[in-house]
């Protein structure tokens, strides 16, 4: 039994990235689908080291073109029931999103080391 039909509109995950699609055909353990709008734009960097920047390809991540078809796998594949923004609006605000998450987590490591530099200072400086 056939759980998508052509035509469906769904919300996928694809890599790091997620979106709004349209299902084209589904197959035995995938779904063929096409990218309407973003939802989370994908991660940059490399993902089998996260937060390391000095590593051999730091990567750069477009998301998903307007209309590119790519297979999801079927347990990826969620319904989506709500109304469709446009592509290029919808890029704009999950990469805004992402921008702001960036730099709401490097003001938050900046207060981390500031934390860590004052516990270190105060554990390893005046002992005996």
């Amino acid at each position: 039994m056939s759980m998508w039909n052509p035509g469906d509109i769904v919300r996928v995950s694809q890599k790091t990235g997620e979106y709004i699609a349209e299902v084209v055909e589904e197959g035995d353990a995938k779904v063929l689908v096409k990218v309407l709008a973003v939802t989370k734009f994908p991660a940059q960097g490399d993902l089998h080291t996260s937060f390391e920047v000095d590593v051999p390809l730091f990567h750069q991540r477009p998301a998903l073109s307007y209309r590119e078809k790519f297979y999801a796998f079927s347990n990826a594949v969620m319904r989506y029931n709500g109304p469709i923004p446009d592509y290029k609006e919808s890029v704009r605000v999950a990469m805004e999103r992402e921008m702001e998450k960036m730099r709401k987590m490097s003001k938050w490591a900046e207060r981390c080391l500031v934390e860590l530099e004052a516990l270190h200072k105060e554990t390893f400086t005046n002992t005996k």
